[in-house]
């Protein structure tokens, strides 16, 4: 396909959809198996159960159907426009912010998964040493070290095979973990049952129902891994995946199951500690070795992700900063030496501080995505093979929009004790609102230059 003579964005998009191949896209159930590998982060089976301890059972479930239904809508329509462009969160980046904008997003995204890749891991650590003992440094080298190798053929190479293989251990682990606690401890109604001493007052950001659905704000950053997924698959399979892939039913497993089994657990063993640590701990301590093989199975299928991500969006970093092209295997490395680096501080004690701050910056920017699609759903002009030339550096209307947004969100979360709930939320509302408004006030519906132009600008 020759590009060369054509200057007009809207032609060049147009022949890409014409003559975009699928062939060299990733196979449905290849996709769905490798998207499927976030599914089983312990994370879920801990955040649910928190949230079930501060808010009572029955709130967390309210806040968790609503988040559910949530995720499902938004990540129907990025992953549409992902699959349909091949937009990655980098490239989708170029239109919404600018050139520039790219790189911001792409290190924010980079260190999110760096961070959960860190704190994933951290879980099969405190697990090994539940089981053997032994130094933290020790078992943090030996869990990046077989990590590492599991992504160094790509997402389309080998995840989908990895994760397909332990999707039914997975599944098989929750029924047991369930079952083994149960006929230990007593199956009762208690999990389903704990009422908070009292009702968080909405000064205190409550009702619980709302502060758990807000605190799942903080991990909107996998609506960002789903269209750095998405942009894998082909466009023929679109209605599978925005059926299957991406939505409900990946989302009632990933909380809605999860956060029950996790809520079971902590109501039904004595003493067991509401943290990831404190889970994985305990299931070693239950279940001895098969429950370090369940913990294995479970943070193995969840850091295929955090790795690809980190190590994909800080290669796209690295080469638009310093304009350097080097092997994706090189940015693998740097990316695991990174997390290993990372594991060796006490950043699991910042996870609460990190996931407010992480989620506000995520909304806001998942935000103007979503507001840009639905704005731009009847224009075909934009595609993720497009060259940098077509791109202002800066788009105005959203960086202002994300700024804004990030510092009302920010402040609120750090200055008033309902901040937790409502800053998210506030980031959300502000983040749309004003892109929206200043797309008007700019005239520019994109980063990318209008097709009235003749040829490609600068900024």
């Amino acid at each position: 396909m020759d590009l060369k003579g054509t200057n007009n964005t809207v032609e060049v998009t147009d022949a890409l959809y014409r003559a975009g191949s699928d062939g060299d896209q990733m196979g449905k159930w290849s996709l769905f198996m490798a998207f499927y590998g976030i599914a089983s982060a312990m994370f879920m089976l801990y955040i649910g159960a928190a949230m079930a301890v501060a808010y009572g059972t029955v709130n967390a479930i309210i806040g968790l159907v609503l988040t559910i239904i949530t995720y499902s809508l938004i990540n129907r329509v990025l992953a549409k426009h992902s699959i349909n462009n091949r937009t990655t969160v980098a490239r989708f980046s170029r239109t919404i912010l600018g050139k520039a904008g790219t790189i911001i997003a792409s290190v924010i995204l980079a260190l999110t998964a760096i961070y959960y890749a860190v704190f994933e891991g951290s879980i099969v650590v405190y697990a090994f040493q539940a089981a053997f003992g032994g130094e933290h440094w020790i078992w943090s080298l030996v869990v990046v070290v077989y990590s590492t190798p599991l992504i160094l053929g790509g997402v389309r190479r080998f995840l989908d095979k990895l994760n397909g293989w332990l999707l039914p251990l997975y599944l098989l682990g929750l029924v047991v973990m369930v079952v083994w606690a149960g006929v230990r401890f007593g199956f009762t109604d208690a999990w389903l049952t704990h009422t908070p001493g009292a009702e968080l007052p909405l000064a205190a950001g409550g009702p619980g129902w709302l502060a758990t659905f807000a605190a799942y704000l903080g991990v909107w950053v996998l609506m960002m891994y789903t269209m750095d997924y998405a942009a894998l698959g082909k466009r023929q399979d679109t209605g599978f995946h925005t059926k299957y892939t991406f939505t409900w039913p990946f989302w009632t497993l990933t909380y809605g199951v999860n956060a029950l089994v996790g809520i079971f657990l902590t109501f039904t063993i004595p003493g067991l500690q509401v943290s990831e640590s404190g889970l994985s701990g305990g299931l070693v301590a239950l279940m001895g070795p098969i429950g370090l093989v369940l913990v294995l199975v479970f943070q193995t299928r969840i850091n295929t992700a955090n790795y690809f991500i980190g190590a994909a969006n800080l290669q796209e970093f690295g080469e638009r900063l310093f304009r350097v092209k080097l092997p994706a295997a090189f940015w693998v490395i740097v990316s695991s030496a990174i997390i290993y680096l990372l594991m060796l501080l006490p950043i699991i004690q910042y996870l609460l501080l990190a996931l407010a701050w992480q989620g506000v910056l995520v909304s806001g920017w998942v935000a103007i995505a979503l507001t840009h699609i639905l704005l731009n759903r009847t224009r075909k002009d934009e595609h993720g093979l497009l060259g940098d030339e077509h791109y202002r550096q800066v788009h105005y209307p959203g960086l202002i929009a994300w700024t804004v947004a990030t510092v009302v969100g920010i402040f609120l979360t750090s200055a008033f004790p309902w901040g937790a709930t409502w800053g998210p939320i506030a980031t959300v509302i502000v983040a749309s609102g004003l892109y929206a408004g200043l797309r008007g006030a700019f005239r520019q519906h994109s980063a990318l230059h209008a097709p009235t132009e003749t040829g490609p600008k600068p900024a």
